[in-house]
Parts: structure tokens; sequence; C-alpha cells
């Protein structure tokens, strides 16, 4: 029953999430989230730097997805050590890049990838185990299963990229194709479902002048299929499923993200299939290789009561404040938008 009670409670909190930024964050009021006053124009006024709900929801969809990997791995006695070493590499790896990928395929220094990041982080996670499993043999009572380890890393990819989607509306970017220009079909299914942005500072504005125009609501759909993906493969994991969770949850995010590059309009490199689209058929092939020469491993039934007890120790709890300041200041600093602020005093309030 508890198992179910987690589950239960988890799609609770990400529907609620999920429903308030569908409608809220295309318009204009939730891109910025501060000014930073940086230096003094001649003129009186001050250059700023702006932060975005971008980083902020960027940084919540990466410690969600790190606490429910925590949570997960935990939930079948791994080694914390192992976890935390396991984390820190990938992320140390991973976040990184986000910002590398995105310049090789779309040309651009100011920008990041969720899926590139994705792809290098599945094609190094075995590895990672491997050496882990390696180093820290002294000091383990039992390995970390690959497979194991590559359900909980699936599973909370699907999460922390579904809530990443949020940072995406609120950005206005990744957007989808006009719904004039779609097929009839979608046309009716989207009629009352689509996304209008407002903000010309927004990217679907400045790149392609489509602020004020229905378009579809990709990054809803997206963020909606990973959530529920990542919903299904926690029942499954906890049910000790653990391969079937992983292809679940990969087979579903990576097609689907193959998929979804025929819907979106912004822009994803010369080609007519996109660098993003075969590096997701690649990480799928690649993965389930991995999966086809991994032994037999037996595990602990998981136990979430003592995977969620791993969260409460001190050191993971300022490890996660760390990530996510770290995350926030590394995608939150647009490097695309600027501010001039002036200040006053109100004089009948002295």
């Amino acid at each position: 029953m508890i198992d179910e009670l987690f589950v239960l409670g988890l799609t609770l909190a990400i529907s609620l999430v999920l429903s308030w930024g569908f409608k809220a964050l295309p318009g204009e009021r939730w891109q910025m989230l501060a000014a930073i006053p940086r230096r003094k124009h001649p003129e009186g006024d001050w250059q700023g730097e702006n932060l975005t709900f971008y980083g902020l929801f960027t940084a919540n969809a990466y410690v969600l997805a790190v606490m429910i990997f925590i949570v997960l791995m935990g939930a079948t006695a791994a080694s914390p050590a192992a976890i935390a070493t396991i984390t820190a590499a990938l992320l140390g790896v991973c976040i990184p890049a986000s910002k590398i990928v995105a310049r090789i395929v779309e040309k651009k220094k100011h920008t990041f990838t969720v899926g590139g990041a994705s792809f290098v982080g599945i094609l190094i996670a075995p590895w990672i185990v491997a050496a882990v499993n390696l180093a820290l043999k002294p000091w383990m009572t039992a390995p970390v299963a690959v497979m194991t380890f590559m359900a909980a890393l699936s599973i909370s990819y699907a999460f922390g990229e579904g809530i990443g989607r949020l940072a995406c509306i609120s950005f206005g970017c990744c957007y989808g194709r006009p719904l004039a220009d779609c097929p009839p079909l979608i046309q009716r299914l989207f009629r009352n479902l689509c996304f209008v942005f407002s903000g010309k500072t927004k990217k679907i504005a400045y790149a392609d002048g489509w602020d004020g125009r229905r378009v579809l609501p990709i990054q809803a759909v997206t963020a909606a299929i990973y959530c529920a993906s990542g919903i299904a493969g926690v029942y499954l994991f906890l049910k000790g499923f653990y391969n079937t969770a992983f292809f679940e949850t990969l087979l579903i995010t990576q097609i689907w993200r193959s998929v979804s590059e025929m819907l979106r309009a912004d822009f994803r490199g010369g080609r007519q299939i996109s660098a993003y689209q075969i590096m997701a058929m690649a990480a799928v092939g690649y993965a389930v290789l991995t999966a086809l020469f991994q032994p037999a491993v037996q595990t602990p039934a998981p136990d979430v009561p003592a995977g969620m007890g791993y969260l409460w120790h001190p050191a993971v709890i300022l490890s996660l404040q760390v990530l996510w300041a770290a995350i926030f200041l590394y995608t939150g600093r647009s490097r695309v938008t600027g501010s001039a602020l002036s200040f006053h005093v109100i004089r009948d309030r002295i």
C-alpha cells in the first residue's frame, strides 16, 4: 500500500504543477524573475542582468530528478557513497554537455540542450557504475546493479525533462508549429489547448515573430508524456520490475523526442532529420545492447520509506541546495536579453 500512496502523491503533485504551468507560463509575466544592476550608464540608469524563470524551473527539475534517483536507489539499499559518487560524476559531465552539444549542433554559444545532455549521460552511465563499483569495492557490501541503476536513472530523467519543459514554456523556446500550419486532425485536437505566447523577449517572438499566434503546445505534450512515463516507471521499479521500468521510460522518452522534433518549429540544425533525433534513436540502440550484456543480479525488494530516509541526511540536503544554486546561476542568467533599471524615492512615504 505504501508504494501506491507514494505514486499517488507524486502524481497529484506533478499534475498540479503542470496544470498551473501550462496556464500561466506562456504569459509575459513569467519570463523574468529578477534583474540585478551591474553597471551605471552616464544617463543615470543601470544596465541590468536578467535572472529568468527558465533557470528557476531548470534548477527545480534537476533537483527533483536527483531526489527521485536517490529515493529509488536508496529503496534498493544501495551504498550512499556509491549513490553520491555516481550522481556527482553524471552531473559533472551532463551539465556542461547541455551547452557543448548545443553549440556543436546549433552553432550557438548561449543555448542549452537537455536532449544532448541525456544522450551523453546514457553513453557514459554504465561505465561510471562500473568504475564506482571498482573504486569503492572495499567499502561496499554489494556492487551497484547496472540495470537497477539504469532504471532509476531513466525514470529520473523522465521527470527531470518533463518538469524542465516548464522552463521552455516560460522562456518561449522549444516551441511548436503554428496551429494553422498543422494537419486538420491536430488543429481539431488542440483548438482549445494551444499556447499563445506574449512578450517580445520570448524566443518565439525574437526568432520567428510568433508572439500572439496560436501554436501547438508541444512543450506541454512532452511534459505530460514524460511525467506519465516516469510515474509508470516508479511503480514498476517499486514492484521490482527494473528492466521493464528501464525500457518503458527509455523507449517512451526517446521515441517521443524523435517524433516531437517533427512538430517543433525552433531551429534544430540545418538537416531534415535533426542531430537530436539521431541521438535519441542511437541512445535507444546503445541502451538495449548494454542491457543484453548485463548479468542477472539479485537486489533487495524496494523499500520506499528507506529510500526517502536517504533524503534526510544533512549532507544530502546541503548538496541538493548547492546543486540548485549552481544550476540556477548556470542556466538562469540570461545571455540573450538585457534590461535598463532606474531607482527613485517615493516622496510621500518619507
